[in-house]
């Protein structure tokens, strides 16, 4: 034991430490000290010292989890939860109680607390508002644990949130131009053959991965064995040779779909 006996003057001795005393590590102690004299036979008694170990605010809140991450589909509900950090303080009572708090910083300019709250006690990080993931597709997080000893200890630790992208998004068609109602006029020679190419849809999907891979689809041809359309490319090309026959006026409508579950879609004529 990390104890000795001392002696201050005659007949009394002092009982003092040999060395750092940890409440961590041993809270109490039990120390028994015991009087022989020195007659023959010797003589003895006993008694029993029962020490605490009173605790000082030593020891700052450690996170579980070096580094946290979070991954949260967009279109989230205000409120839903986002993860739980969770910190431990080895020290006795409010100097072990354990609050948490966000640090401030900015998202996209705006200041975190307006993506993000975080409670308190329990360490779990809820959405003050709902994400988009054309907006931003992650952010991160400072959140700070301090204890409430005097004066308080803390740590911090970074908590990256990942935004999961859906399919909210349908194809935008950029060529036949929306502003002319997605409506186009092709001029096709009346010599054209098999394969010549007439036009070309052009889309984009503001969406991520499959939610944007997009394709082609001819839905109603004035002649459906006239025409082809790239499911991939978009071009529209003569499926067989035009002969004079053919009316003059071909009208076709084209959808172009993308890939979420469900697909969206959009047409053009």
């Amino acid at each position: 034991v990390p104890f000795k006996l001392v002696p201050s003057i005659k007949n009394y001795y002092s009982l003092v430490t040999t060395g750092e005393l940890d409440r961590e590590l041993v809270s109490d102690y039990n120390i028994t000290i015991t009087a022989t004299d020195e007659g023959s036979p010797p003589l003895s008694s006993s008694k029993t010292v029962h020490l605490s170990v009173a605790d000082v605010n030593d020891n700052p809140p450690v996170f579980e989890e070096q580094v946290y991450s979070a991954h949260v589909k967009e279109n989230n509900k205000p409120g839903s939860s986002v993860c739980t950090v969770a910190a431990t303080d080895p020290d006795w009572r409010q100097n072990g109680t354990v609050v948490y708090s966000l640090l401030p910083s900015d998202v996209s300019g705006a200041p975190v607390s307006s993506f993000v709250s975080i409670n308190g006690d329990t360490g779990v990080i809820h959405a003050v508002r709902s994400f988009d993931y054309e907006q931003f597709k992650s952010f991160k997080v400072l959140v700070l644990a301090r204890d409430n000893g005097s004066p308080p200890l803390s740590s911090n630790v970074t908590v990256s949130v990942f935004i999961s992208d859906e399919n909210d998004n349908s194809p935008q068609i950029l060529y036949p131009s929306p502003e002319g109602n997605s409506f186009m006029t092709e001029m096709v020679p009346k010599a054209a053959q098999s394969g010549s190419l007439v036009s070309k849809v052009i889309a984009v999907d503001a969406d991520s991965g499959q939610n944007a891979w997009l394709s082609y689809h001819i839905v109603k041809a004035t002649d459906p064995g006239l025409f082809t359309i790239g499911e991939h490319s978009g071009e529209i090309r003569t499926q067989r040779d035009i002969s004079e026959s053919d009316s003059t006026k071909q009208n076709l409508i084209v959808s172009v779909k993308d890939n979420g579950q469900p697909s969206l879609s959009a047409t053009c004529a």
